[in-house]
């Protein structure tokens, strides 16, 4: 069953629309500081030319000696008020640019802070849709492990049994397209059978030493299950999986004796390429990650960086939440919701917008 590409919704909490609101405000906040400003020094303008008129006034008074004596009084009240003026336009300006610059400093933490709300309700969408798409790959395998072709080659590998059981998975992987093929395994990590074993020569071959199968040894019923982590495997022309395993019972029945292991290989590249490219975020500078527990990029929206890029997320025992790095990058996650019986791996939703 393919797994369709997803355009995912962008969250509906209003976030989008309190960074355009922000933004408005924070333009309008700007411009009316900038208007007092000018206003202001228009005032001190001409409150200079009215004590540089009042001051050519008590000259002109001095050298009409007595006569001018009047209008000398007259001059320095005019100076007097000038001067006032221009305290009161200074305390003006230093007053309005200390609020709105206070506010515009508000509106940018308010717009920073919903942008990063954002981001974690994407990066949530991102490792949600991939725990739902795993959590059907924890049932497949533990459902595939009970087909009788499987149990009967298992308990008896010849032949025919071996040639059943290729032809079965083979079918499986028609209807089951996310996958890049299926193993059934005896107990001593021999692949006896695959679905498609035209494509790929893994039959005999040993897996005895992978952590994925020594984990599905230790597994104690049937109902229970084991993923690897994602890797690149030799025996798949190198490609990207994600491995599941079941153990495989004697008479297909949960408690009943293990007799081999199935394994089944996630085409992980083009699944999850499929959800972090189908995340709507807001430019070329965002990247829409998934890391696993140890912060290892096991998916990425540009492409770069898989299976050997660390990212520094500093979750200090959160589950969610957003930073900025030493760099300026806003860094929002979210950790692994898990779905149903799926616990998830300790993976994380990342995006990173660049500053």
């Amino acid at each position: 069953m393919a797994l369709a590409t997803t355009r995912l919704a962008i969250p509906t909490d209003g976030s989008d629309e309190a960074s355009d609101i922000s933004a408005l405000i924070a333009r309008l906040t700007a411009e009316v500081n900038q208007i007092a400003c000018e206003k202001t020094r228009s005032i001190q303008s001409i409150t200079n030319q009215m004590k540089m008129l009042a001051l050519n006034a008590l000259i002109e008074s001095s050298r009409a000696g007595a006569q001018g004596a009047g209008f000398a009084v007259v001059a320095q009240e005019v100076r007097n008020v000038g001067q006032q003026v221009e305290t009161i336009a200074r305390e003006l300006e230093t007053q309005l640019t200390a609020r709105t610059g206070s506010l515009m400093a508000s509106i940018t933490q308010m717009t920073e802070r919903a942008r990063g709300e954002r981001m974690v309700d994407l990066a949530l969408n991102a490792v949600e849709l991939i725990d739902r798409n795993l959590y059907e790959r924890t049932c497949d395998v533990r459902w595939w492990a009970t087909d009788s072709a499987v149990v009967d080659c298992a308990a008896a590998p010849n032949d025919i049994t071996v040639a059943h059981v290729s032809q079965r998975l083979a079918v499986i992987l028609g209807a089951y397209t996310v996958y890049l093929d299926l193993w059934l395994c005896d107990l001593d990590g021999r692949v006896l059978a695959t679905g498609r074993g035209d494509r790929y020569d893994v039959r005999g071959q040993s897996v005895a030493s992978t952590e994925w199968f020594r984990e599905a040894l230790r597994l104690r019923s049937g109902d229970d299950y084991t993923a690897g982590n994602v890797d690149r495997q030799p025996l798949l022309g190198n490609a990207q999986i994600a491995t599941y395993c079941a153990s495989v019972r004697e008479g297909g029945k949960a408690n009943g004796r293990a007799i081999g292991v199935l394994a089944i290989h996630f085409d992980w590249e083009t699944q999850a390429r499929a959800i972090v490219e189908g995340v709507r975020v807001d430019d070329d500078k965002t990247r829409v990650l998934l890391v696993d527990k140890d912060f290892r990029v096991i998916a990425a929206s540009d492409g770069q960086g898989l299976l050997t890029e660390k990212i520094a997320l500093a979750a200090n025992g959160r589950r969610s939440g957003f930073q900025h790095d030493r760099a300026g990058t806003l860094v929002a996650f979210h950790a692994t919701p898990g779905y149903e019986t799926y616990r998830g791996l300790g993976w994380y939703g990342v995006i990173l917008r660049s500053a």
